[in-house]
């Protein structure tokens, strides 16, 4: 049979029989319950399966053709934009590459842009001011740029009139934007400016300067706070809004301010909520337009793309390699108009020229390689994507809502209500890493203690504003303290590790309870297996004031209370045990036992309160 016939005469999906929901319901109940009795009405396994995002937002396991989306889908460049603010084609090139650049070294600054245009980079974000690249450096940088094939965007600060009026002195015709967000600035460092200056900078960029947008809306800051993905397009909507007021009463038309605002927004390694939350910032934005009167050839959204600082480790830093390559590939296909990678190493310090072009060819790959560039609307037809942009789009609304009601985003940051609403989705996120539901590679899973670290010295962070969170610091925060344990006394803390009963020292309790530890810079010296004054003995000679009793069920019921009572008349300030507090807890606790490693468990508090009993040793 030929091809043509196999496709007329025997489509694919006539070799299967159709699937109901309620036969998948059974048989992932029967998986789950390891052939036990399913649940026919698939109420209980999807509950199993479900997950719910800091915004509320069900994820479910399975969607289907019913799931059509709330997305008001369209097609791409066309209202309501959900599939693309453009109809780029495989000939216009993908997204921008646009690199960071903050070296306030203005000769090792021109070096690294002149590296990353010949490297295939297309756009340039230039940090200028305090701590970065200083104003009257900026022609001397940006020499080898060709405005003709690339563009920049300024992050001035509290400069932007001096870097603007650079900028435009030195080509009139530049494209890109000049980054001004006052609203963005108060919130990042709890400084204000005169937003007159940015209101100016709009009417002569729409009036002298069409290649230039004088607003950004920066929504990482609010991202960067602790904030879920439909609090980041809440505040960027409600700050974008302020700023289409402003410029609107300077002079500007609806569609001349639509056309002066660039949005900035985070991309994560969760490559589906990212792609969800681009499509949504652009039916959102349309939303808006619709509601000003805007026409559709000024309301699609201007998106930058970066890949999330709040993802990024200090320990371990390799591995945001892999974070940005998914970020990247989220903000590609969830249709950004530039793209910027973060260096790996950007928590730690100014990023080389190795670590610049690992960010930089991860873009290209994706773009040259994958091919990312050349398919308008990668995630259309994806029930799952549909559905979650529609529910991510209504929940972002509804904050954006709130916002107005309290008076707009001004008075939202001077009433404390965006901080409090960041710092109460933080607190939720803070408490799942604490109890690693929500894990880190390399730091609250996996870690590596003997692991050297890039030796350079860390970048500075800003201070004033709002937090500014790593989902590592906690813990990385242990590993530091770790390490200058390690300065002062020449080895690590460590914990002893009491096995007893077959199996017990090389078993997954034992691996469980040296991953824990060691996610806090703790090492485990293993004792046993052995009875209970062989175990007591070998703590004793350890030198050591911490243990943790490593047994399977059944060695737990006949000797844990023994061990820890040995353990403790040993001298042991702290005796935890791994596994699950059962029928034996009052037993345990009467021997001594003071708590309980397992899945779920606090793992930061008990690194926390282990470190106090390790030091008093000393």
């Amino acid at each position: 049979m030929s091809a043509s016939n196999l496709a007329q005469d025997s489509p694919l999906s006539a070799w299967w029989p159709a699937a109901a929901h309620r036969e998948w319901c059974e048989l992932a109940a029967a998986a789950l319950t390891r052939g036990g009795s399913p649940d026919t009405d698939g109420t209980t396994v999807e509950a199993l399966l479900s997950t719910t995002t800091y915004d509320g937002v069900e994820i479910r396991p399975l969607y289907t053709a019913g799931d059509d989306g709330r997305d008001g889908t369209g097609v791409p460049g066309l209202p309501p934009f959900v599939r693309g603010g453009t109809t780029r084609t495989p000939l216009a090139g993908g997204w921008q590459l646009r690199q960071h650049h903050a070296q306030p070294d203005p000769d090792r600054g021109r070096q690294a842009v002149i590296a990353d245009l010949d490297a295939g980079v297309t756009s340039l974000w230039l940090r200028v001011g305090p701590g970065a690249l200083p104003v009257t450096d900026i022609g001397a940088v940006l020499g080898p740029l060709d405005p003709a094939r690339h563009t920049v965007v300024l992050d001035a600060g509290d400069a932007l009139a001096t870097a603007a009026q650079e900028l435009l002195r030195i080509d009139p015709g530049v494209a890109g934007g000049l980054g001004a967000d006052p609203l963005g600035l108060r919130a990042r460092t709890g400084r204000s400016s005169d937003p007159t200056v940015a209101d100016d900078l709009a009417v002569r960029c729409a009036r002298a300067a069409p290649g230039l947008r004088a607003y950004t809306v920066d929504a990482t800051v609010y991202h960067d706070a602790g904030g879920g993905d439909a609090e980041e397009l809440g505040c960027a909507l409600a700050v974008a809004v302020a700023y289409l007021r402003r410029m609107t009463a300077s002079g500007l038309s609806v569609d001349e301010a639509f056309g002066q605002i660039e949005f900035r927004f985070a991309a994560t390694a969760d490559q589906f909520a990212t792609i969800a939350k681009l499509r949504a910032a652009r039916r959102l934005w349309w939303r808006v337009a619709q509601e000003c009167g805007a026409s559709p050839d000024s309301a699609a959204q201007r998106q930058h793309a970066v890949t999330s600082g709040a993802m990024m480790t200090t320990r371990d830093p390799w591995g945001n390699v892999l974070r940005t390559t998914v970020g990247c590939f989220g903000a590609a296909v969830g249709g950004a108009d530039a793209v910027t990678v973060q260096p790996f190493d950007t928590a730690l310090r100014l990023p080389d020229e190795q670590a610049r072009r690992i960010a930089r060819n991860t873009s290209s790959i994706l773009l040259q390689e994958a091919h990312l560039g050349r398919v308008l609307d990668p995630a259309g037809g994806s029930w799952y994507v549909g559905e979650l942009t529609g529910e991510l789009a209504q929940a972002a609304w509804s904050w954006f809502a709130e916002i107005e009601r309290a008076g707009g985003a001004d008075t939202a940051w001077e009433s404390g209500l965006l901080a409090r609403r960041l710092a109460a989705t933080w607190q939720r996120r803070a408490e799942d890493l604490a109890h690693r539901r929500e894990t880190v590679t390399g730091v609250t899973d996996f870690p590596l203690l003997s692991e050297a670290p890039p030796g350079r010295p860390a970048a500075t962070a800003a201070e004033g504003g709002l937090p500014r969170h790593r989902y590592a610091e906690d813990f990385e925060a242990l590993r530091d303290r770790s390490d200058a344990w390690l300065a002062a006394h020449g080895e690590r803390p460590a914990v002893f590790l009491a096995a007893f009963g077959p199996g017990s020292a090389g078993g997954p309790r034992a691996a469980f309870t040296t991953n824990l530890f060691a996610a806090g810079g703790i090492e485990t010296r293993t004792g046993g297996p052995g009875d209970p004054a062989e175990l007591a003995a070998a703590f004793t000679a350890s030198g050591l004031r911490v243990a943790c009793l490593v047994a399977t069920d059944a060695g737990y019921a006949e000797h844990a209370a023994a061990t820890a009572a040995a353990l403790k008349a040993a001298g042991a300030a702290r005796v935890w045990l791994a596994g699950k507090p059962g029928p034996r807890a009052a037993s345990d606790a009467e021997a001594g036992v003071d708590g309980y490693l397992h899945l779920g468990c606090d793992a930061l508090a008990v690194l926390r309160s282990t470190y106090p009993d390790l030091e008093a040793a000393r």
